[in-house]
């Protein structure tokens, strides 16, 4: 297992220590830290189908246009060259649309609070988050239950743990803190229990303006330096079909004129708040990303944004969302097409529609995993806990989906062919009919040669019987909760602490934010 550490890494199989309910091994894996894909992104449509996509697009945004539910934004939209129309419509200019987007960086690096936290995403870097946003948390002890800030904190804890993980979503929602209160508890948890980039809610001014504040004290920044410097991350969804609420709006606002990532997803579902059909989804998708990501280059030419994808499909009988699907694989590599042709990094996310952490929710996961990050993806969001189509973050889920990527980063890590790897000494010292597991070739790579996992059992039934016969839910289940057991706050400099606390103690005294607006 690779947890979390500034040190070179000093030996022990990575993935041993926590299933012998022991803390974990402190190792570092650079190439864990910051992914970059080797393959060629997978293509699901040709140029000149995605370009009649984006025509489509365009068709939609000039003729239907969106919904904009928030005066400030429908003047500006109107201030660089689009129409307003009845009802809170604005149609757009296709041309200055264009010209908007081409603003958009294509690479972003975000900086986390800690050393070596730095996450690039854009070309081929890939950056993986938490889940985040659920309502519920379950573990085999208590089952399904409403978030709390304890829950938070847990998931936290083991986030650290991995170098897998690179930003740190909201998990679970602290349910036991007010909401106009809420935003401080959980902000401070991970920005003390972690030092990796956290994740900021669009809701409402007030609420994201506290959160930058601490943010920015936590990094020790200047306002002027963390205006230059993304450290932090958001998401606004679209209200599919073609609108854009009053929140959502004032996210787009608020994070491009402070500076920090803003990632724009619709959430179209295939023949509910979308057409049936994938390419007719993606065309819904790619307006109303289209039309987001305008309006934070209205407010911020250059504000660093990503363009996030969410198209899957539902079951038809029940209305229910799916994921893991052949569908939502196809969209996912569409997705990639369609942000590269727009030169802006991609956001998809690992996903499972299954209500338990059970095969279903691996397979499912796999198939997500394989369509977001064989697609192109830069930002994997809900890369570890997701369950229950997001109304659930699953402690067991967690390390089951960390298992799955430690395999892609193992995955994307370059091979080398040379004189030492092509193995010809070892061939020649083993010979006809001998093993090569006391081979000096061997020997020497002991530790590093494979993947070893964290999760997976390859011992034999009888080996297996003899220590318990705990299967893979099980086994997650402790895993992760010895790795909370095992955590050790990552440094931050107790000025910056007290200076936070002393933010927050006066906002609560002030009365909170506003959620509203």
């Amino acid at each position: 297992m690779t947890a979390m550490t500034t040190k070179p890494r000093t030996g022990g199989r990575r993935g041993r220590a926590a299933k012998r309910a022991t803390p974990a091994v402190k190792t570092f894996d650079r190439a864990w830290r910051q992914w970059v894909r080797p393959y060629a992104p997978v293509e699901q449509f040709s140029a000149d189908q995605i370009e009649a996509i984006h025509e489509a697009s365009l068709t939609v945004l000039k003729e239907v246009g969106i919904h904009v539910m928030n005066d400030e934004a429908r003047a500006l939209y109107v201030s660089a060259g689009m129409t307003e129309a009845p009802g809170e419509i604005i149609r757009f200019d296709p041309d200055a649309l264009m010209e908007l987007i081409a603003k958009a960086p294509a690479e972003i690096t975000l900086h986390g609070r800690g050393s070596d936290r730095q996450v690039t995403l854009g070309g081929k870097h890939v950056g993986i988050c938490t889940t985040g946003g659920t309502p519920n948390f379950s573990d085999l002890q208590g089952g399904r239950r409403p978030g709390t800030l304890a829950s938070l904190d847990d998931f936290c804890r083991v986030s650290q743990a991995f170098d897998v993980i690179h930003m740190i979503g909201p998990f679970v929602e602290a349910q036991d803190i007010p909401p106009s209160l809420r935003h401080f508890a959980m902000t401070k948890s991970v920005l003390t229990l972690t030092d990796k980039v956290p994740f900021v809610f669009f809701r409402g001014t007030e609420a994201v303006a506290d959160a930058y504040e601490m943010i920015r004290i936590a990094q020790g920044l200047s306002h002027e330096e963390f205006a230059e410097t993304p450290c932090s991350y958001s998401v606004a969804n679209s209200n599919s079909p073609l609108m854009l609420d009053l929140l959502m709006c004032r996210g787009i606002i608020d994070a491009a004129r402070a500076g920090q990532v803003m990632v724009l997803t619709p959430f179209t579902l295939s023949g509910a708040m979308a057409p049936v059909t994938i390419p007719g989804a993606l065309v819904q998708q790619n307006a109303e990303a289209l039309a987001g990501l305008s309006l934070s280059q209205i407010v911020r030419p250059g504000a660093p944004v990503v363009y996030g994808s969410f198209t899957s499909n539902v079951d038809m009988r029940s209305g229910a969302p799916a994921f893991g699907t052949p569908e939502y694989v196809k969209a996912a590599f569409a997705s990639g097409q369609l942000a590269r042709r727009y030169n802006l990094p991609l956001r998809s996310s690992g996903v499972t529609a299954s209500n338990a952490p059970d095969a279903q929710a691996a397979y499912e996961m796999q198939m997500s995993l394989w369509g977001a990050l064989m697609g192109g993806t830069n930002l994997l969001l809900h890369g570890a806990g997701w369950l229950e189509g997001g109304l659930t973050a699953s402690a067991e889920k967690f390390i089951m989906d960390v298992e799955m990527l430690q395999m892609f980063a193992e995955l994307f890590k370059p091979l080398e062919v040379n004189e030492d790897t092509l193995g010809l000494a070892a061939i020649r010292d083993v010979g006809h009919g001998g093993h090569f597991f006391g081979t000096q070739h061997t020997i020497e790579r002991f530790e590093t040669a494979f993947y070893s996992p964290l999760l997976s059992d390859w011992s034999n039934f009888e080996n297996w019987t003899d220590r318990g016969s705990l299967d893979a839910t099980q086994r997650a289940n402790r895993i992760f909760h010895d790795t909370v057991a095992a955590h050790e706050p990552p440094p931050l400099p107790a000025d910056r602490l007290e200076e936070m606390e002393a933010f927050v103690a006066r906002r609560i005294a002030e009365g909170g934010a506003d959620i509203d607006r």
